[in-house]
């Protein structure tokens, strides 16, 4: 009976640390600069703003950037095309690399799987200068190029996802396929990517997480205001208006960055659940 009990109020415990902080940005995003001061000093804080000043938002969007509301519109835009890029090139490269690696028999496929799960041991740190030099010398530096491309080359975990699952799929579905005159790659698109929807899920928000959060890639690549990213933007928001003074403008800005991230999490709970049957094939 104690153990039932314990339980979730261990749960309870976790979830409120874990909300608290986003529950404080936003009190605090909605938050006079008086109670917005106090609050960051640590010296008082009001569980609920006593005048919501909706204000907040615009003004701070209107703050980004040295162009009044264009800093934050082209950030906006340049975050959702890296982010869309990024989602599309994974999805598809490791996919056809992971079906390659499940299906495909070719000498030395053992060899090159087990090298590229090698490669994950490798720090970023490590690939961050080579890489620099290369597009430097491709001509690729402050374009949106180096963020994006990449992204259609694969990431050896996401592979060894789908490669993973592709081999658990029944030979007979493929050997099925292959006698209605279908093709490799005709396997992989009408086959194999409708079974893999939870795979696919899983690749597309992991992808979009990171790429909308990315900081240190555009940060090297992209130098011209009108090419950075919402994660830079926000970076030179905190630099320039990060005292006590104007953390209502900040917090209220970080909220905006957060909200797609926060409506996928939602969106993809119900894909996580509801997916794990679409890929259940019986031989």
């Amino acid at each position: 009976m104690l153990t039932r009990m314990l339980r979730p109020a261990l749960l309870l415990a976790g979830t409120l640390v874990m909300v608290f902080p986003f529950y404080w940005m936003a009190v605090t995003s909605l938050a006079t600069p008086a109670e917005a001061s106090a609050a960051a000093s640590v010296r008082t804080f009001h569980w609920l703003p006593t005048q919501p000043r909706f204000s907040n938002y615009p003004q701070a969007l209107s703050k980004i950037g040295s162009r009044p509301g264009v800093g934050f519109v082209d950030a906006l835009s340049n975050t959702v095309v890296i982010t869309a890029l990024c989602v599309a090139g994974q999805v598809l490269s490791c996919s056809l690399v992971g079906y390659a690696f499940a299906r495909l028999r070719f000498r030395g496929r053992n060899a090159l799987f087990i090298l590229m799960i090698a490669t994950m041991m490798l720090p970023a740190q490590v690939t961050m200068i080579p890489l620099f030099i290369l597009f430097r010398f491709f001509g690729w530096i402050d374009t949106l190029l180096p963020l994006v491309v990449p992204a259609f080359f694969g990431t050896p975990f996401f592979i060894f996802m789908f490669r993973q699952f592709f081999a658990q799929i029944p030979e007979a579905l493929v050997e099925a396929a292959r006698l209605d005159g279908c093709s490799d790659l005709g396997i992989w698109w009408r086959i194999m990517l409708p079974l893999c929807r939870p795979v696919i899920a899983i690749t597309a928000v992991f992808t979009f997480i990171s790429t909308w959060n990315d900081f240190l890639g555009p940060l090297i690549y992209l130098h011209s205001e009108d090419q950075m990213t919402l994660a830079v933007a926000l970076n030179s928001f905190q630099n320039q208006y990060g005292d006590f003074r104007d953390m209502h403008l900040l917090m209220a800005a970080s909220i905006v960055t957060m909200i797609p991230c926060i409506v996928l999490f939602f969106v993809a709970q119900r894909q996580f659940v509801g997916g794990l049957s679409l890929g259940a094939v019986k031989g």
